[in-house]
């Protein structure tokens, strides 16, 4: 009697947490499924790198789900794993590494979905011979991956040195980088350790855009190798900190960059031989790897007014504005984060105007932040609005139909960036039709 006793005790605990886990996997599923709602609203689907899920491998262990940074781009949907935010997706890669099964790998976007993309091989060469693409510009973002491919090209390169040298030609560099950002600074380290005679260009500073970056800014997250340093042992790296680390090393390697310089146009003759023409000079190197990044020239609104000085597109100290009424215009990560840098700025008021409903492509973390800085009232946020007008002490918004007139100082417009297509087009890079798998290290446990 005994037994049967602890055995319907046994039973009913085992019923108990049987129901309380079907009631957890029912509420994942309904956040699953919102989340797959709220990313159709927002996008059209995955715009570059993304995962691929094989159902049939699958096993439903849901670790792709907990391990993304960037919060829900995979959920749990009748016991798999499926894509319901890709659009958020930034390359990680995480998910791939931490599948237990190899049931995941890091693809490309559709070929429709990359119009403006270059065509690239597996070691990121165009269809131009000796002509490589690193970093943003090709498709993928995270500095990790800019830092991964500026070494890998080199490497590439280096090991067609001798074949590409030919006969004695003076004057000619093994190679030559475009852009002193993340993948130019790893492609100049690794080609000091690989022994090329090569030059970079950069227009602006070194750092590329990573130095126009505001203040502070967390850029990167994961784990990565940097040619003549090693292996980052931080997990988490703020702007400053990574900049301090570059110029440490450019000053201990045989870093030749000229700085303020805009490569004009890029050509290669029948010898194979490119030549690279500047706003300053001409060049002539055997292999060339473009490190431009995508976002190009600031996407402009086209709105009265916007050429007013007090129109900006770039914000990288927020503690030089105080006290000062501000409009941030845009809805991604960008525009939150400035709107919360100058809000924390002594006596700044601080609108951010987003044309849709709600935020819906922004970095999980971001999304709580604002949250906490609309409730308190540091930052109005005006959804369903548009700039129509800027003036000298003021700001026109379409809001529903009518318009509000906001007392301004400053305005902050984050529309993104014009790719460099036209250039890549001058220079005979192949755009579009493009699909390509990401090689995504992993520890594969078969069952």
């Amino acid at each position: 009697m005994d037994s049967l006793i602890t055995f319907a005790i046994a039973a009913g605990i085992c019923v108990f947490f049987f129901l309380g886990y079907l009631r957890k996997m029912k509420a994942q599923e309904k956040r699953a499924h919102e989340a797959a709602r709220k990313g159709t609203i927002y996008s059209e689907g995955p715009r570059a790198q993304h995962p691929k899920i094989d159902a049939n491998s699958c096993i439903g262990c849901a670790t792709c789900t907990s391990v993304c940074p960037e919060g829900d781009v995979l959920a749990m949907l009748g016991g798999k794993a499926a894509i319901v935010n890709g659009y958020k997706c930034v390359g990680h890669s995480l998910c791939a590494e931490a599948c237990p099964v190899g049931a995941i790998t890091m693809v490309m976007a559709s070929p429709g979905m990359s119009a403006d993309l270059p065509v690239l091989s597996a070691q990121h060469e165009t269809n131009v011979p000796n002509l490589f693409i690193a970093g943003e510009l090709g498709g993928l973002a995270l500095i990790k991956n800019a830092i991964n491919q500026g070494r890998d090209c080199v490497d590439t390169i280096a090991g067609r040195t001798n074949a590409l040298r030919g006969s004695p030609s003076p004057g000619v560099f093994d190679l030559l980088i475009v852009g002193a950002g993340p993948a130019g600074i790893s492609a100049s380290l690794r080609a000091v350790e690989r022994k090329l005679n090569y030059l970079t260009i950069e227009q602006d500073q070194i750092g590329g855009t990573v130095a126009k970056y505001p203040r502070q800014k967390l850029v990167m997250t994961s784990p990565v190798e940097l040619p003549l340093y090693g292996k980052f042992k931080k997990l988490e790296l703020s702007k400053e900190d990574l900049i301090a680390l570059w110029k440490s090393l450019l000053q201990r390697a045989d870093f030749n960059v000229r700085t303020g310089e805009k490569i004009e146009d890029i050509q290669r003759a029948s010898d194979g031989v490119f030549t690279i023409v500047s706003n300053k000079e001409q060049y002539r190197a055997r292999a060339v790897i473009l490190s431009l990044g995508r976002s190009g020239n600031p996407r402009r609104l086209g709105v009265k007014g916007e050429e007013l000085p007090k129109v900006m597109y770039r914000l990288i100290e927020t503690d030089h504005y105080i006290n000062k009424r501000i409009l941030v215009v845009g809805g991604g990560d960008s525009a939150v984060e400035a709107a919360m840098g100058l809000a924390s700025q002594k006596g700044n008021n601080v609108t951010l105007s987003y044309r849709k409903e709600s935020f819906g492509r922004i970095k999980e973390r971001n999304a709580q932040r604002i949250q906490e800085y609309m409730r308190s009232g540091k930052v109005e946020v005006l959804f369903n609005s548009l700039p129509a007008e800027f003036q000298c002490d003021k700001a026109v918004l379409q809001i529903q139909g009518g318009t509000r007139e906001i007392p301004n100082d400053y305005v902050w417009i984050f529309a993104g960036g014009e790719p460099p297509r036209a250039f890549l087009e001058k220079i005979g890079v192949k755009l579009g039709n493009r699909e390509m798998t990401l090689e995504v290290k992993q520890n594969v446990v078969r069952i």
